[in-house]
């Protein structure tokens, strides 16, 4: 072969001609022999691979993590041992509910996931811009996901759908609140900050665990867009948050973030005022200070951003010694939902691809075949326990053993005023009077778009958060607020009923 640059088919043959198909004389029909148009045509067909079903738009890039701070203390993860060691990772963003060509103005939760390429394999941080989330149970995912998409009937987004599972799920009201202010809207991906979430256990070498919530805090300030600015900026460039991230790295100007930690022991998870595994509260920064541990910084753009960022697969349950899971209901279904949605999407295999494996550990393990296995596919045992060299589990690696007893049922989280008062915190105490009226504005002129018995519903929860909440929604809506008052008395059973499709209220 010569040194030429030449042209050739998947399998290496080269190319004479890519302009024209090959027919039956100039004016004839295309011949199926022309093996190349239908290599072509085939491998066009099935460029797309299938959407997230959350998450389905996103940006990412590339960049590393530096230990700052000292915590051996709490957890024996390599990565983590030592001030100043510096970790490859690859960072993803998106917009959670919204469509692979939405807006990245949308008013929407922004995915902030990261996969830190470690020596003991990967550990992937999968969180969101914000520190609750809307339910607590994995049971309702797939309704609240639905319920945020477009109506089976006649596949338009629907504020009845929408408004009618969040007024029937009043632990979502929390994550509501932040959600419609203008904390919904950020201006970019530089400018958010990212949370677990989730709390998950931390252990040392000793085998001593704690409960650890992660932020992720953007250096370069909180920058939010106003609804009005959202919506001018969709039309005028609804990639704009990509593009920035984009530019500015390729200009130089690296975002960075950095890294804190809050530390619960096991005896105060026993005995906290509420339970710290649900992931709809956060834990008060009074009780739980941030402790710094690191930075990250995003210093490298994708050359290629469907084979690095759209086939990135990040899953909760990628592990390493010395970080495992908590009882968090919503996490311990998540740990196996992402893996088997990336399963479904990219294959049995996806790890092997370039952005998922191990970089800084060797794979190890006794997987073999399925479909795109593209690598040798392993020539030794494929079982374990076996007698040939394979290699063998490591029982100094075992996870610290936790505590969990009760009876096997369906439990039901009982709702109660705790469920209000973060919501009310975050209203009165920490919003200013322009977030306030931004929130208000924001709501109405969603919400006005359900029937007047969801948004009767949905306003007796923010009244229940506070007063002068509920009272601004109704006035917004026109609702009577003796109405909503009323509602606001009853339990959820009662204000369901009396709000149900044959009402009369």
């Amino acid at each position: 072969m010569s040194d030429k640059n030449i042209f050739t088919t998947n399998t290496g043959v080269p190319v004479d001609n890519d302009l024209n198909s090959v027919t039956a004389g100039s004016k004839g029909p295309t011949l199926v022999q022309d093996i190349h148009l239908i290599e072509k045509l085939a491998h066009f067909d099935r460029e797309r691979i299938p959407d997230r079903v959350v998450h389905a738009k996103g940006a990412g890039a590339h960049g590393y993590f530096e230990v700052t701070h000292d915590v051996k203390k709490y957890t024996r993860a390599e990565f983590l041992s030592e001030v100043g060691k510096r970790t490859e990772v690859l960072v993803r963003f998106s917009l959670v509910s919204g469509e692979k060509g939405s807006a990245d103005s949308e008013r929407d939760p922004r995915g902030f996931s990261v996969k830190f390429y470690t020596e003991e394999g990967n550990y992937d941080f999968v969180g969101n811009n914000t520190p609750v989330f809307f339910i607590r149970d994995a049971m309702k995912f797939p309704d609240f996901i639905h319920s945020q998409k477009r109506n089976p009937s006649n596949n338009l987004k629907d504020a009845d759908m929408f408004w009618d599972f969040l007024s029937l799920t009043p632990e979502s009201i929390h994550q509501v609140t932040i959600l419609f202010s203008d904390r919904g809207t950020p201006s970019g991906y530089r400018n958010i900050h990212g949370f677990s979430g989730h709390t998950f256990m931390w252990y040392n070498e000793k085998g001593d665990y704690c409960w650890v919530k992660t932020h992720i805090k953007t250096e370069q300030g909180i920058k939010n867009l106003t609804r009005d600015e959202a919506v001018a900026l969709a039309g005028k460039d609804p990639d704009q948050a990509t593009r920035d991230l984009y530019e500015n790295i390729k200009q130089g100007n690296f975002p960075a973030w950095t890294v804190y930690i809050q530390v619960m022991t096991p005896s105060e998870a026993k005995s906290y005022r509420f339970d710290p595994f649900d992931i709809t509260k956060v834990w008060p920064h009074a009780d739980y200070p941030l402790q710094p541990i690191g930075r990250m910084v995003l210093n490298r753009n994708p050359e290629n951003f469907f084979a690095e960022v759209e086939q990135a697969a990040f899953s909760p349950g990628n592990f390493v010694p010395g970080i495992g899971a908590s009882p968090d209901r919503l996490l311990q279904g998540r740990l196996f939902s992402y893996h088997d949605t990336q399963r479904h999407r990219l294959g049995p295999n996806f790890q092997m691809l370039p952005s998922n494996m191990p970089k800084a550990a060797k794979e190890n393990s006794y997987q073999r075949d399925g479909a795109m296995r593209f690598d040798k596919n392993g020539s030794g045992p494929n079982y374990w326990p076996n007698t040939f060299g394979g290699p063998a589990p490591d029982s100094s690696y075992t996870v610290p053993a936790i505590d969990i007893s009760g009876m096997a049922a369906r439990h039901a989280y009982e709702l109660s005023d705790v469920d209000f008062v973060q919501a009310d915190a975050l209203y009165s105490k920490v919003m200013t009077d322009m977030d306030r009226e931004h929130l208000i504005g924001n709501i109405v002129s969603h919400l006005n778009g359900a029937q007047k018995r969801i948004q009767l519903r949905q306003t007796a929860l923010f009244y229940k958060v506070n007063a002068g909440y509920g009272e601004r929604v109704a006035k917004g809506l026109e609702l009577n607020l003796d109405d909503v008052k009323r509602l606001t008395s009853m339990s959820q059973e009662e204000r369901v009923k009396a709000t149900s499709g044959e009402s009369k209220l």
